[in-house]
């Protein structure tokens, strides 16, 4: 999953893509390069960031995923709002990617029923603005274990198909560092729950802790290594803004998994 931010304040690429043309060359580049699938995000939601505006958000993104789809680029829409999630399913996105499992939006889990697409349910527990103060867990993996079967749950009452859900930890969200490793470590705890898992790791504040403080643009090698990981230990998908890097460490890993080329 190709990451595509038409935002100007996302914390690695913010603004970079704000020009409509700028974004669609940038996706169809994405897809072009191996990508299956782009997500088209409008609002940051970066440790601090503050909201837009329902209009706002579409008004970002469903210019872009028309144009992408026309392209015959897949899209997924990464948003919080069911509005915003109508207007790009209207538009031709075919994945909603939802970082708050449908928390901030409780009318989310219909339109994507309604819609009958695949569904990304990411851990989540509050907005941008407050979620480091609510990294408090027991234990990191058994409680978004536990939360995530919860959003699962709430899901499947609304009517979205079983078949439909992909689970993401939400890496970052809530998540001190050592959280997210613990998370990645223990992998196949959310795998065995028997859903597709997405992992977002891409240039996050963690690895970039890992390697010194190294900026966001210097991440890209761990980002791979993360991928590999990943796809070794049975995700189904890694969101990631480099596609390069990633797609080779994952033929890499299912290489070694296989034990042939």
């Amino acid at each position: 999953m190709g990451v595509l931010n038409v935002t100007p304040d996302s914390f690695s690429d913010g603004g970079r893509y704000l020009d409509r043309r700028d974004a669609v060359a940038h996706g169809v580049e994405l897809h072009r390069r191996g990508a299956d699938m782009i997500d088209v995000g409008g609002e940051s939601t970066r440790p601090g960031a503050r909201r837009v505006d329902a209009d706002e958000e579409i008004a970002r993104v469903v210019p872009v995923i028309r144009a992408l789809v026309a392209e015959g680029v897949p899209v997924s829409v990464d948003t919080m709002r069911a509005a915003v999630a109508a207007a790009a399913l209207d538009a031709g996105a075919t994945i909603v990617n939802d970082v708050s499992g449908g928390l901030a939006d409780h009318e989310m889990a219909k339109v994507v029923a309604a819609a009958g697409v695949p569904y990304v349910l990411m851990h989540w527990r509050g907005h941008s603005t407050e979620m480091d103060a609510l990294a408090c867990y027991d234990d990191v993996v058994v409680d978004v274990r536990s939360e995530l079967l919860q959003r699962v749950e709430a899901a499947l009452a609304a009517g979205v198909e079983e078949s439909s859900i992909v689970l993401d930890p939400g890496l970052g969200f809530a998540k001190l560092g050592d959280h997210n490793w613990q998370l990645l470590q223990r992998l196949d705890e959310l795998v065995e729950l028997g859903f597709p898992v997405l992992v977002g790791a891409s240039r996050k504040r963690f690895l970039g802790t890992l390697l010194g403080d190294r900026p966001p643009d210097g991440r890209e090698d761990a980002t791979a290594a993360v991928s590999a990981l990943a796809a070794f230990n049975g995700a189904w998908g890694v969101r990631v803004h480099d596609v390069d890097r990633s797609l080779d460490a994952v033929a890499v890993a299912g290489a070694w998994r296989r034990g042939h080329g």
